[in-house]
């Protein structure tokens, strides 16, 4: 398949409250990238190599989301201490979950930000 650009992939999450969510992922290390009023009422934000959107959606509950993704990356515990500076529980929304070795032959932590997406970032080990 020559001819193909590299490919980069950002999810698109749900968010209660987009200034909320820039200040809680600015904790973590990210920028806003963009940020657009209604209509659109969408945000942008880069750290670490990552792009993240959200749309905007007030009536969400976190406690019911099943949004998320899968993030791979080159490594994830220097990544993991970055996001582990901001202070977040281990349990409940949110919360951040130290890495560990899984038997499909991942590294992986995850991350649950307020509004419940969840952020599976995973590398070989």
């Amino acid at each position: 398949m020559s001819g193909l650009a590299q490919a980069t992939v950002a999810p698109i999450l749900p968010s209660r409250d987009l200034d909320a969510s820039a200040a809680f992922y600015g904790r973590l290390g990210f920028e806003v990238a963009g940020r657009y009023p209604p209509p659109d009422d969408y945000l942008i934000l880069r750290g670490h190599g990552l792009e993240l959107h959200f749309f905007a959606f007030p009536q969400h509950e976190p406690a019911r989301s099943y949004a998320g993704a899968y993030v791979r990356v080159a490594e994830v515990d220097g990544l993991h201490a970055c996001f582990a500076q901001a202070g977040l529980p281990r349990s409940g929304i949110p919360r951040l979950v130290a890495p560990e070795d899984k038997p499909w032959g991942m590294r992986e932590f995850a991350l649950v930000d307020p509004d419940g997406s969840l952020l599976r970032v995973g590398a070989r080990p």
